[in-house]
């Protein structure tokens, strides 16, 4: 078995495994800071539109133009008087693509392009955007959106319960944000191809969150007729269970992902990958974040609130006290924050019974030692 294999199984006995629960507030307060970033970001730059969006126009050139993207990005800007983005495409042509333009000024602009780039007028083609268009794809965005969050709140809160839908919810606006805001920083353009793209990281997230969920649901039932684990305890441990299938899902959803953004987009200069993948990027891996650090945590803050819960964690804390005041903090308190090494795969952490004694104590105990004396 592989490292990281054998390091899944243990976290998945509970054999190892690092508490993200206990250390929530310190999740909270990075989650805060970059969100604070990204709200601020966002309104102090705002977001660049795409001619989607704004309205406009779109030249394209000839094939194997000479002039450099450079030099025909500073002609587009001297003859429209707005800001230019000038792309070369795979067979040498240019696409020039001008905000804020209507047919009048695309007649001139086209004249001079064509003068400054020596072709002819009549082989450049020019293609005008509407702004009505993109605010209808921007109205839609939106009602996908907000029907998608419905859908998943009354799903979840009747496939598990009401405050997992919550803290699914909290997790899945945290990552809006965070991408939202990471765009507006970095100044690329917004697209349709980012709206669809933030609109595809809502279900890559939402993965992660419920198979932790899952976990946590199977592990807590019955969970009150137990007095070993707190109700925080059991949900880091699904955290741990899950961990390294939510690292291998994540790393293989982001290299594809990062071969488009860093490669395609910046190597290769094909900016209108950079649409879609820095969505996609920023996206996943606030998901695969938020599962872990944000949504579970919560869960166990809302769940820990309920009298019942409370009411647990008080005869847990009773029980190790006891134990401790008999002198069995070396066995028994140890054994009280870790699963046993011998528990099968699917059992439940709120099992009472044999189990409750360490697997050094039990081990060779009511059977030959295979020794004989």
């Amino acid at each position: 078995m592989s490292k990281l294999g054998n390091l899944g199984a243990r976290l998945h006995h509970g054999e190892v495994g690092y508490d993200f629960v206990k250390n929530r507030k310190i999740w909270y307060g990075i989650s805060i800071l970059i969100t604070i970033t990204a709200i601020v970001g966002l309104a102090v730059r705002g977001l660049h539109m795409g001619i989607e969006f704004q309205g406009g126009a779109v030249f394209t050139t000839p094939k194997n133009m000479s002039a450099s993207v450079a030099q025909t990005e500073t002609w587009a800007e001297e003859a429209s008087g707005h800001d230019a983005i000038v792309q070369k495409l795979g067979d040498g042509s240019l696409r020039i693509q001008i905000a804020g333009t209507d047919t009048q000024q695309s007649d001139r602009i086209k004249e001079d392009l064509s003068k400054n780039l020596d072709v002819s007028a009549e082989k450049i083609n020019a293609d005008l955007v509407g702004p009505s268009w993109g605010d209808q794809i921007a109205n839609k965005a939106w009602q996908g959106l907000g029907i998608f969050m419905v859908l998943v709140v009354i799903y979840l809160a009747i496939a598990f319960e009401w405050r997992m839908a919550l803290a699914a919810f909290v997790a899945l606006i945290h990552d809006i944000t965070i991408t939202v805001g990471i765009y507006a920083l970095v100044g690329f353009e917004v697209t349709p191809g980012t709206v669809i793209g933030l609109l595809t990281i809502l279900g890559y997230s939402l993965y992660d969150t419920v198979v932790v969920f899952d976990s946590l649901k199977e592990q807590t039932r019955d969970i009150t007729k137990q007095t070993r684990w707190t109700y925080a305890e059991i949900a880091n441990r699904s955290i741990n269970s899950t961990l390294v299938r939510s690292i291998n899902t994540t790393v293989v959803a982001l290299l594809p992902v990062a071969g488009l953004l860093f490669i395609g987009g910046g190597v290769l200069g094909a900016g209108m990958l950079n649409d879609i993948s820095l969505s996609l990027f920023v996206g996943l891996a606030a998901g695969a974040y938020s599962s872990i650090f944000i949504a579970t945590p919560l869960v166990a803050d809302l769940k820990e609130a309920e009298p019942q819960m409370k009411a647990l964690k008080k005869r847990v804390l009773a029980k190790r006290a006891q134990g401790a005041a008999k002198g069995e903090s070396a066995e028994s308190a140890a054994d009280a924050q870790a699963y046993d090494a011998d528990e099968p795969d699917d059992a439940a952490p709120a099992v009472v019974g044999p189990r409750n004694q360490p697997a050094s104590r039990g081990r060779g105990r009511g059977r030959p030692s295979g020794k004989r004396r």
